[in-house]
């Protein structure tokens, strides 16, 4: 069976073309549309899924989509929205004010600078008249809680006119491909919790699903077995750990859909006992669920980061959510006794929060989805619904998008005019020039499905010198507060990192962060975080030959096995897709050396003077 799987529209569309259970090829609108998290149908990419795979529209048999009918969705949302109504009628909050006061108290001095930072006691500070309406429409219980309800019934609107909208762009993008009468959709998160479990190669796990909205949830328990799904628990709307971490990254400005990774990069750098205490009166835990008091009004985290430290507040919010999620998780391994865990969801885009799932005694192993966030949905519904029966072995990679032949990279080359030779050893010219200090674009092969860049679409660099996490963002056009992810031979893995048992295969895809050894942390500062943790991805030469090979020649030469890995694209931009996106970033993003198919090209900055390259327009590639 063949089906097309078409992820939410409303932010990162993406379109998967799976056969029987195995994906053929998947990709983000984004990337051949070059709009960041494309909303709308996506229609390139499923053009270019057929293409790939020489895929009639007729011989699909489904199109599967993660959301109900647009109808159905708004019976949810309100349903939800009701309910917070009531549950807010119920809660009794602590005294508020004299928590936040306390807390005032706790704030330490600080001089250390947080690159990115005007201080490192930075706050939001937004002027008198608006941070007494913080205070008023945040923090104090009466006016708080009206003001809740109406930014909920706001959000519930907004949420219904939505779907209405891409429930329409949907339907007509198939009446186009002649596919609407094979349209079938489901609830969301049995999508994020078949991703999850089918991919992860476990007989048995425990499912977990976090993100921000999705079918009246925010989140799903579910037990996998002998490659069939069972759900223990709903995780109800708007107790939602994605809206909570949406409102601070909102609230110290940045893009909520965006930019969380630069909380969880913000938050090592601030003291959570600050302001854990004040988060976590908000939270009512019970076994194996949650409440979040009044998580939709905005204004609450807005008064925090106005009244508090940029950085602890970040951090309070990381480590809340860390607590809730662990409390989860235990809960249901103690309830299941099932200590395989696979994760799926936006929020389990959050690597530390991962890392702490990881380390809780109770699991045993940890499998993420490589696209954890709403673009890989469409994948898990259309390798469940194709699902041939039993279980199969973990998913070896994630290289699922379009690649392109030698003929079409040298005509892109010649295009933009750009000296460039074909060398021999492609892989130790690679690796002598990132030993010598360049920066080195890589784009190989086909490319990574979600959103991390997997070493086809990267950029590389040695991690000797912390410093690179100014210069190159710089150069990038990106503000930062993670330090680059290191890329790291798997053979070396356990010189470099701790607690790796059971999550080997998910930081193949670099989504989980481990503790360095004191070893990687003296020879690799540029890659290790100011709280002694990173983010790797492990290479084995197996699945990614010519990567593998570039990090052990640079082995060879510097006794180091890990290189910088970054996404190859420029700041607020897809990580590139085609030949002509990755010349037009490496010339932006003034790179030293573009290592593209079997060619390299140097800066053209940096050509004149060498007789290694040769012109474009004098030369062919051999």
């Amino acid at each position: 069976m063949k089906i097309l799987g078409i992820s939410p529209l409303d932010k990162d569309a993406t379109a998967a073309l799976v056969e029987d259970g195995r994906v053929l090829f998947a990709a983000g609108e984004e990337r051949f549309s070059r709009v960041k998290q494309h909303a709308g149908f996506p229609g390139r990419a499923i053009r270019a899924a057929l293409e790939a795979t020489g895929t009639d529209p007729r011989d699909i048999d489904v199109v599967a989509y993660p959301f109900l009918e647009w109808q159905k969705e708004s019976e949810l949302i309100l349903d939800s929205i009701a309910a917070e109504e009531h549950e807010q009628e119920h809660y009794d909050e602590p005294d508020l004010q004299r928590l936040l006061a306390e807390a005032e108290r706790r704030v330490p001095e600080r001089t250390s600078p947080v690159h990115g930072l005007h201080s490192p006691n930075q706050r939001m500070r937004k002027g008198t008249a608006k941070e007494l309406f913080y205070r008023y429409a945040g923090g104090e219980r009466t006016i708080s809680r009206a003001v809740a309800l109406r930014l909920a019934r706001e959000w519930a609107a907004r949420a219904s006119e939505d779907h209405q909208r891409w429930h329409a762009e949907l339907e007509q993008g198939l009446r186009e491909l002649n596919l609407l009468a094979k349209l079938k959709r489901s609830e969301h998160h049995l999508s994020h919790a078949a991703n999850a479990y089918l991919a992860s190669g476990f007989e048995r796990a425990l499912i977990v699903t976090i993100d921000g909205y999705g079918s009246g949830l925010a989140g799903s328990i579910s037990i996998g077995e002998g490659g069939r799904i069972r759900r223990l628990k709903n995780l109800k709307f708007p107790h939602s750990l994605g809206s909570f971490y949406e409102m601070v990254t909102s609230s110290l400005g940045f893009h909520p859909d965006r930019h969380a990774g630069k909380i969880v990069g913000l938050a090592a750098y601030g003291d959570a006992r600050v302001l854990a205490d004040v988060l976590l009166s908000r939270v009512v835990r019970t076994p194996g669920d949650f409440r979040l008091i009044e998580n939709l009004n905005v204004h609450f985290s807005r008064h925090l980061a106005a009244r508090f430290p940029m950085i602890d507040v970040a951090a309070a919010y990381q480590r809340v959510l860390e607590v809730v999620a662990t409390d989860l998780v235990r809960h249901w391994v103690r309830e299941t006794g099932c200590g395989n865990v696979v994760l799926s969801g936006g929020v389990t885009a959050n690597v530390k929060m991962n890392q702490r799932i990881h380390e809780l005694d109770e699991v045993v192993a940890t499998f993420v989805y490589p696209n954890m966030g709403d673009g890989g949905c469409g994948t898990g519904l259309a390798m469940l619904w194709s699902w041939p029966g039993g279980v199969r072995p973990s998913i070896r990679d994630a290289y699922w998008g379009p690649s392109f032949s030698a003929a079409q990279i040298q005509a892109e080359l010649e295009r933009h005019g750009l000296a460039y030779d074909r060398p021999t050893d492609l892989v130790g010219e690679v690796a002598r020039r990132i030993h010598a200090g360049e920066v080195v674009g890589r784009f190989e092969g086909r490319m990574e499905y979600g959103p991390r860049a997997l070493g086809n679409r990267s950029i590389l660099y040695h991690a000797r010198e912390p410093e690179v996490n100014q210069w190159l963002n710089k150069r990038l056009g990106r503000t930062e507060f993670m330090p680059f992810a290191p890329v790291t031979l798997w053979e070396a893995r356990e010189r470099c990192y701790v607690g790796l048992a059971g999550a080997e295969h998910a930081a193949e895809f670099m989504t989980i962060t481990f503790d360095c050894t004191p070893w990687m942390r003296q020879h690799c500062p540029a890659a290790v975080h100011v709280d002694g943790t990173a983010r790797p991805q492990l290479v084995k030469r197996e699945v990614n030959p010519g990567y593998w090979d570039i990090l052990k020649a640079y082995e060879a030469l510097s006794g180091i096995p890990c290189l910088i890995n970054t996404s190859f694209n420029m700041h607020e931009e897809p990580i590139v897709c085609s030949p002509n996106d990755a010349v037009r970033a490496f010339l932006l993003g003034n790179i030293d050396g573009l290592a593209i198919g079997p060619f390299y090209v140097p800066h053209p900055s940096k050509a004149s003077g060498s007789g290694a390259e040769r012109s474009a327009a004098g030369a062919g590639a051999r």
